[in-house]
């Protein structure tokens, strides 16, 4: 491989660009990348790590792994064999990830498909309609999450329901009525109209009209558009993974990625609901009522809904480095 030649840079930008579309709590993409090729590592960015919403920096590596998983299909789909290496190097515990381009492989018709889905999937805060998520579909999700390493739980009895969404209410209720939580929350959901970062207005969702069975986060206090009446028979679905430590939660962010992919690629849409992972005692909680060993990473609302429109990124120059910009002193530092 010609690591100078300007196709591949193309391709290479290419897939970062692919990588910034991952979705991240907030829209906080805590992603940084450094491009030596062949090798494109990926960083966590700490800064962007929400210190009250995410402080063990759970939801940003599973956010990573999601941009990773979009990074690696984008170069597949441009026919490069790919090797990634999670966690390379113990001395620098923010390198999630390095990927490796190792000469060329025709990709297949599937993958391909999967990679379009990248620039149509978006966050659907939105009312979906009133109408189930065929069987077939479903096996494709679970199948998606198992080719990936991970567990999606589908919550499809009353009991499962019911209890998941009491969790709900009370961890978002916490989460309303604490005061450092809600600042920190504005910071991410305020700011001027040409942002690259954050929950716009336009993607926040509109208010629900009473009787919703799922207490959606509200983004904006002032939300978009009239109240609206959400689905009363929602798709939820918990992914696990089999451990807790870093390397897992960036492994759950990719098998995140494959079936959200795979939704888009089936015609569904998807939303979060991260208020039960992001208090502990309640994220315990939700382990129980799924049962089993494996450890809850996040929790989506999947349906048929409306196209939403994209958020916003960061442009790829800014979430990245290349080897040529990097002092040989920076090189050497851990």
């Amino acid at each position: 491989m010609n690591t100078t030649d300007p196709a591949l840079s193309a391709v290479v930008d290419r897939a970062l660009y692919a990588a910034t579309r991952a979705p991240s709590v907030h829209n906080t993409q805590p992603w940084l990348f450094v491009v030596s090729p062949p090798y494109v590592e990926l960083h966590l960015d700490r800064d962007r790590v929400l210190p009250v919403a995410d402080p063990d920096a759970r939801e940003a590596q599973l956010s990573c792994g999601a941009a990773l998983f979009n990074l690696s299909l984008a170069l597949q789909a441009s026919d490069l064999v790919v090797v990634t290496d999670l966690l390379p190097d113990p001395d620098r515990p923010d390198l999630l990830a390095r990927v490796r381009m190792g000469g060329y492989r025709l990709a297949s018709p599937e993958l391909r498909s999967l990679a379009t889905a990248i620039d149509r999937r978006a966050t659907n805060r939105r009312p979906f309609y009133e109408r189930p998520v065929p069987l077939t579909h479903r096996r494709i999700l679970t199948g998606a999450a198992q080719a990936a390493g991970a567990r999606l739980v589908l919550l499809d009895t009353p009991m499962q329901i019911g209890t998941f969404a009491g969790l709900l209410r009370r961890a978002d209720h916490l989460q309303e009525e604490d005061p450092a939580f809600q600042t920190e929350l504005l910071s991410w959901t305020t700011g001027a109209p040409a942002r690259r970062d954050g929950v716009p207005l336009s993607a926040g969702g509109p208010r629900p009209i009473g009787g919703q069975l799922l207490k959606l986060r509200r983004f904006h206090k002032t939300d978009a558009g009239p109240e609206r009446e959400f689905e009363q028979e929602p798709l939820v679905a918990v992914l696990t993974s089999a451990g807790d430590r870093v390397v897992d939660r960036v492994r759950a962010g990719q098998a995140m990625q494959r079936v959200l992919l795979n939704a888009t690629s089936s015609g569904l849409s998807a939303s979060f609901l991260s208020q039960p992972i992001e208090v502990p005692y309640i994220r315990t909680a939700l382990r129980n009522l799924i049962g089993g060993p494996h450890h809850p990473q996040t929790v989506l609302r999947i349906g048929y809904g409306h196209p939403p429109a994209p958020t916003p990124r960061r442009p790829v120059g800014d979430v990245t480095r290349r080897s040529a910009d990097i002092t040989p002193i920076e090189k050497a530092i851990p």
